[in-house]
């Protein structure tokens, strides 16, 4: 069981590389050099950067989607099983397009139930607390009877979060969560995962090019180029003063 001391998610030195190309234009990109983090139970850590710089492949390092080629992930204090149903519930992902990861053919209910229907049968009990976590994340129970195709973005990713939460993770990587959000429901969405996690104590990883919602919602941030974590610093002191003139040229580019 995890302390309040133990971080949930642990990147110790990691490296990941692809072969890209063919014959004589074949190389070696290195999506990932060095990559060191720690989250702790109930914080945020904003992870920005720009296209290509490696978020994408740390949040499938993250979720035991892409093993490292070197270093070590660990996961509430031990080393993350590659066995994905051995750790099911306990990761949860929320993307950015909700449509990609729930079934249009299915009821609400249903992709809210799926994820615990991986170790329990289901049951009146099971259906209500799906139920109880719709209402949660502010939908009324009438929604357990509509399918995707039915609800607006922003009730998508209600449902994505409810999703995510419904087994009670320890940690959860939204990946560009709110990106394809109007403002106004981006603050919304922002808001809810900020309550949510007041009460449930996870952590999360929050990936996104939008500097002003990692601000929002982060304790801590780290800057990512070219495969490296240039800049790592608690929310405040990021944004009053970053380090590194990658970070500045972030935040010249935010501005323009």
């Amino acid at each position: 069981m995890t302390s309040d001391t133990t971080p949930v998610v642990e990147l110790d030195d990691v490296h990941v590389s692809f072969t890209s190309g063919f014959g004589a234009g074949r190389r070696r990109v290195h999506a990932m050099s060095g990559v060191s983090f720690s989250v702790a139970p109930g914080e945020t850590l904003g992870l920005v950067g720009e296209s290509g710089s490696g978020k994408s492949t740390t949040a499938a390092v993250v979720l035991g989607l892409q093993r490292p080629d070197t270093g070590a992930v660990r996961f509430e204090g031990a080393p993350l099983a590659r066995s994905l149903r051995s750790r099911a519930g306990r990761i949860q992902a929320v993307l950015q397009h909700p449509r990609w990861a729930l079934d249009p053919h299915s009821t609400v209910l249903s992709c809210v139930l799926e994820p615990l229907l991986v170790h329990e049968r289901r049951s009146s009990e099971v259906d209500d607390r799906a139920v109880a976590m719709l209402e949660n994340v502010g939908l009324e129970a009438s929604f357990a009877t509509r399918r995707p195709d039915q609800l607006s973005g922003g009730q998508l990713q209600r449902v994505s979060v409810a999703r995510a939460l419904v087994t009670h993770p320890a940690f959860i990587v939204f990946d560009e969560a709110v990106s394809a959000l109007d403002v106004s429901v981006q603050a919304q969405i922002l808001n809810l995962i900020q309550d949510l996690q007041r009460e449930h104590s996870f952590a999360s990883l929050f990936i996104s090019h939008d500097l002003a919602a990692v601000r929002y919602i982060s304790h801590q941030v780290a800057v990512m180029r070219a495969g490296e974590i240039v800049e790592l610093a608690p929310t405040g002191i990021f944004y009053d003063l970053p380090s590194h003139p990658y970070s500045r040229q972030l935040f010249q580019e935010l501005s323009s």
